[in-house]
């Protein structure tokens, strides 16, 4: 059956176009499933894959979109057809092809039903974002951390996954200080979000800053990478763990080993990518206990039709849309 999708070729420069297509455009993964979809969203991923940046999509041409939120096409041995369902991740977009489309196909072992609570709206506007950030938070959690244990440090805290995990630390009775390089226009909404300080990245941005500074963080979630996770590490305080979940400034880290040798310093990766089904469940637990629908339409800004969702990729890139785009690929 033809679907519309919004499909990546090659070219120079590369060019997404909203077509109407016969079938997936890679071969599809693993034990696959297919779902109607409802909604997306355009993630960073996502608008790199829509502007020409390399490395995200590994064919084309290729479908992409990380999250997908609809309906099962066909029962599974756990849901029945007609389930409201939800990806992140999992490979969609970037490995086979991805949810901005009204039909995709996904690993079965990834799809989890959408909470009862949440509409595919919701769960398209939490998305990859609220997912990598409650994988960050449980990371926290594991290591030991505790409300009261100090200040929480969270930086590109005006992106989705900052937002999210300004969000849910402070649902959880943290001290959160958000990182952003826009306090003007998004200090007050980060403060809504439950941040009880918000500073300017600059603070964080000093290259050269020495190895060891004065320790103020017990926790960092860090998606922003390059110097100012350097500079987190630096300023972590003894025992403390640094979740690192991005790259948006840099995939450098001109940093030295002595906040893990002198400090005790954890510094732990999070791969949403790959999660497996125990750790998706989980995080959707803790999203679904933590985050309310007024959090939730406060960092989804914006919500687009298929076709807008080209357009809007350069202004994810650029910084001028705080939070989550939503993707109704209905429209």
């Amino acid at each position: 059956m033809s679907y519309r999708a919004i499909v990546v070729q090659e070219g120079v420069p590369v060019e997404p176009r909203l077509r109407t297509i016969d079938g997936p455009c890679t071969p599809a993964p693993a034990d696959p499933v297919e779902i109607h979809v409802s909604h997306s969203s355009v993630n960073y991923k996502d608008a790199l894959a829509l502007t020409g940046g390399k490395g995200v999509l590994r064919h084309l041409p290729m479908v992409p979109g990380i999250d997908a939120a609809g309906v099962l096409a066909a029962d599974t041995q756990a849901l029945t057809a007609g389930t409201p369902v939800l990806v992140n991740g999992a490979g969609l977009g970037e490995r086979t092809d991805g949810g901005l489309a009204e039909r995709v196909l996904a690993t079965a072992d990834t799809v989890l039903p959408i909470p009862e609570s949440f509409s595919a709206w919701d769960a398209a506007a939490v998305g990859t974002a609220g997912f990598t950030a409650a994988l960050a938070v449980l990371a926290l959690q594991r290591h030991g951390l505790e409300p009261g244990a100090g200040e929480v440090l969270v930086t590109g805290a005006g992106g989705g996954v900052g937002s999210y995990a300004v969000a849910l630390l402070a649902a959880l009775g943290h001290s959160v200080v958000a990182s952003t390089g826009r306090v003007p226009e998004r200090g007050p909404e980060l403060e809504a979000l439950g941040a009880a300080e918000v500073m300017d990245r600059a603070e964080l941005g000093h290259p050269g800053g020495k190895p060891l500074q004065s320790a103020r963080w017990s926790a960092v979630v860090d998606s922003v990478g390059g110097v100012p996770l350097a500079n987190a590490l630096a300023q972590t305080r003894y025992g403390g763990i640094v979740a690192a979940c991005g790259l948006a400034g840099s995939s450098a880290l001109p940093a030295t080993v002595l906040p893990f040798i002198l400090r005790a310093v954890t510094l732990v990766g999070i791969n949403s990518v790959d999660a497996a089904r125990a750790s998706r469940t989980a995080a959707w637990e803790l999203i679904v206990e933590h985050l309310r629908s007024g959090t939730i339409s406060a960092i989804a800004s914006r919500t687009v039709g298929l076709r807008e969702a080209i357009a809007v990729a350069r202004e994810v890139l650029d910084g001028r849309i705080p939070g989550r785009v939503v993707v109704d690929v209905r429209e």
